[in-house]
């Protein structure tokens, strides 16, 4: 059986951040991870929607440094380059399908949405790097925490089918708290208040899709338009520019239809009907796109629950004990969505995880 001092579950931006912060403390740490990949939500992709270092987000894309420095500050100390989402141009409103939609020209923002150079994905390639790679495990799913006299005991299942386990002295769960509530055996089980606590709690992205026309150049800066759209008529309720700092023209945006309407009307049809979208708003220069990528989180099993398929709410900010009873002293959630401060956000999910880094290091001894 392999051991630990801390077993992070999850590797998430979360879940790297912690584990890079306990392994610079000098503790033994093991990230385990259900993906193939690291960064959960965190998806850069290429226009074949494969995995990318120069790509589109699939995930969060954006962070506001004056409102959310703890992201800020991760971005500086990694030394990564960052750029403003554009906003230039005008911005395009379609109320209704018997009018055709505005223009409007917008006043400036206070609050300039920041992208990663090369993708959100960089901050996960960079956080990965200061861990052994000996200590990350890929394709090993958790699937049930013992406490035990001595710490924590793990059950891990492979991608073979093969299981094994690791005894970790504290665990640091790294997910959204519905998904491990809906994943996770416990024993013994987390009180009923906790387990519902964790249920009710929504899961950032997880109700959601997001379609990304990409282009062999960005048509739309050349009539005037910002590429952000709004539209009460859909399929997408809100579109923005998606085009990469190396300059790979695109436009994406959030479909307003709900998963299960989506999974009944199939992902071609759905693609067809944003680009007809597309089109209406921005001219048919749209319907040519070099290829399209359709991102279902709902379909994701490692992101989204049932529950997550029937709204699109976002998690609450406020101070919470996530764990209680026999469970207290040994495992702590460390989710975006458990964050006293932008929950749900890239910027909430480094706040978690500091929080929980401070909890751990006041409870364990150092070697």
């Amino acid at each position: 059986m392999k051991t630990c001092q801390i077993a992070v579950v999850g590797a998430g931006l979360s879940g790297l951040y912690a584990a890079r912060a306990l392994n610079t403390a000098g503790l033994d740490v093991i990230l385990l991870e259900a993906r193939n990949r690291l960064g959960g939500r965190i998806l850069t992709a290429d226009e074949d929607g494969l995995p990318s270092e120069d790509g589109f987000d699939l995930g969060p894309s954006w962070y506001w440094p004056q409102m959310q420095p703890a992201m800020a500050t991760l971005v500086g100390q990694l030394g990564l380059s960052s750029f403003c989402q554009n906003g230039e141009g005008d911005v395009i409103f379609e109320r209704t399908s018997r009018e055709r939609p505005q223009r409007y020209s917008p006043s400036a923002m206070d609050q300039q949405s920041m992208r990663l150079a090369g993708g959100a994905a960089g901050v996960v390639r960079a956080l990965a790097t200061h861990l052994p790679a000996s200590r990350i495990l890929r394709e090993a799913k958790v699937t049930a925490m013992a406490l035990t006299g001595v710490g924590v005991e793990l059950t891990v299942a492979a991608d073979t089918g093969s299981t094994s386990l690791l005894l970790a002295e504290h665990v640091i769960a790294a997910l959204p708290p519905r998904l491990l509530e809906a994943t996770m055996r416990f024993a013994p089980a987390q009180e009923p208040a906790t387990a519902a606590s964790w249920r009710d709690t929504a899961t950032w992205m997880a109700p959601h899709a997001k379609f990304f026309a990409i282009y062999d150049r960005p048509f739309w800066l050349t009539d005037g338009l910002s590429g952000t759209a709004q539209s009460m008529v859909g399929p997408m309720v809100e579109i923005h520019d998606a085009t990469t700092a190396s300059g790979k023209a695109a436009l994406f945006g959030f479909l307003g239809v709900g998963a299960d309407q989506r999974a009944a009307t199939g992902e071609q049809t759905l693609k067809l009907a944003c680009l007809t979208q597309l089109a209406r708003l921005f001219g048919p220069q749209a319907l040519k796109p070099r290829a399209t990528i359709l991102k279902d989180w709902a379909a994701d099993p490692l992101t989204a629950t049932a529950t997550d398929r029937a709204g699109g709410a976002h998690p609450v900010p406020g101070s919470k004990e996530w764990v209680l009873g026999p469970w207290k002293d040994r495992l702590l959630l460390a989710g975006s969505e458990t964050s006293p401060s932008e929950p749900g956000y890239l910027s909430g999910a480094v706040t978690a995880a500091e929080q929980a880094v401070a909890e751990i290091l006041s409870k364990v001894d150092r070697r």
